[in-house]
């Protein structure tokens, strides 16, 4: 049976079993080439490697083919950004194997990337998820076919071919392909086969990406106090002969600035942070600015007065909690308006929702127990 063959099987297969993502395996262009170790896509395109195809069974053929499509249909082609090509190409093979795995979609292929442990950890995101992998060795790449990548994680080699094109055409090519993932979560619902897990990947794909900057903004916006005096009175009803106070003008008071320094969070994810904040503390001139450095307990607390400059120095590098943030502030009574953390979220440890306002600056999950999430991509 020739390549071509088993590959139109594997999306009949699909189609039949599992119309969402077979939909999707349809509307996507297959070229055979010996140019990749194993398959590949760019997200118009899958690339298959036909030595490698000719290895596999029937299930494990279905199971690539899928795999193939979700890397487009969550989008790692289009969001890599500055992150290193091979430890994105393995966070996100553990994001989609374990979903495969979940759903009974083929047979997974020996040799991939697949760890409950490791998809838990990482919030069950890429995002999440390459955070927690080790480094990639530079100047390394994986090897052909089945071996173990060049960090000791398991793979099958990398996959993932970015996106090609300005922002605007990848930006485009990403557009197209949500609007390929709802048809194909439609057709598989009208055939009565899209699982609740599908169903909520779907949400999660489709529902607009807001910029996690502008969110922070208008958060802390938002708790500023628009308090009023009697001692002044406001010229606007005087004509009217009425007398009423006027603002003391729009002041934000004190702010709490949590970052996680278990190691989950990147340098340069709290360059970015910092830069936000450091933007906010000269615009809005919080009259106290408290960064409070955390990991499983707070490791050290800076405080700025509004004419301060900010700074922000790592420390600690542990496991994760949240409830020692809120307990701290509460022993050394800053009585903020707000509190900010920046966090990947993987922990269960938040501890009582405090009485001001807290926004989660995520870089992996987008699930807390209160308080807002906005999620850093």
């Amino acid at each position: 049976m020739n390549i071509e063959h088993r590959l139109s099987k594997a999306k009949t297969a699909l189609v039949l079993a599992h119309p969402f993502v077979g939909t999707v395996a349809l509307n996507l262009k297959t070229v055979i080439t010996e140019s990749v170790p194993t398959a590949g896509t760019d997200g118009k395109v899958i690339y298959y490697n036909p030595a490698f195809i000719g290895g596999l069974t029937d299930a494990e053929v279905m199971f690539l083919v899928a795999h193939e499509c979700l890397h487009p249909m969550l989008e790692h082609n289009y969001r890599r950004g500055q992150r290193d090509a091979e430890r994105w190409n393995i966070a996100a093979d553990f994001v989609i194997n374990q979903l495969l795995s979940d759903e009974g979609i083929g047979t997974f292929i020996k040799g991939g990337c697949l760890d409950k442990s490791i998809y838990d950890k990482g919030g069950g995101t890429s995002e999440g998820i390459y955070n927690i992998l080790p480094e990639q060795p530079t100047g390394k790449k994986s090897g052909k076919g089945r071996g173990a990548a060049s960090s000791g994680v398991p793979g099958i080699g990398r996959d993932i071919i970015d996106a090609s094109g300005s922002p605007a055409e990848v930006e485009q090519a990403a557009a197209e392909m949500r609007v390929k993932v709802a048809q194909a979560a439609q057709a598989a619902r009208m055939a009565g086969k899209l699982s609740a897990r599908m169903n909520q990947l779907v949400s999660q794909i489709l529902q607009p990406k807001v910029n996690w900057r502008d969110v922070l903004q208008r958060f802390v916006v938002k708790c500023r106090d628009d308090s009023r005096t009697w001692s002044r009175p406001n010229r606007r009803f005087l004509p009217q002969s009425l007398y009423m106070p006027s603002r003391t003008g729009e002041a934000l008071g004190s702010l709490v600035i949590a970052v996680d320094c278990s190691g989950s969070v990147s340098d340069r994810e709290i360059a970015q942070f910092a830069g936000e904040i450091t933007a906010i503390h000269t615009d809005l001139r919080p009259s106290s600015v408290h960064v409070i450095y955390f990991d499983a307990e707070v490791l050290h607390c800076d405080t700025f007065a509004p004419e301060d400059t900010l700074h922000f120095a790592r420390h600690g590098g542990g496991g994760t909690a949240f409830s020692p943030i809120f307990k701290y502030v509460d022993e050394h009574q800053l009585n903020p308006v707000a509190c900010v953390v920046l966090t990947d979220l993987c922990s269960d440890d938040f501890g009582r929702a405090p009485d001001y306002s807290v926004l989660w600056v995520s870089t992996a999950s987008d699930r807390a127990p209160f308080g807002e999430v906005t999620t850093m991509r």
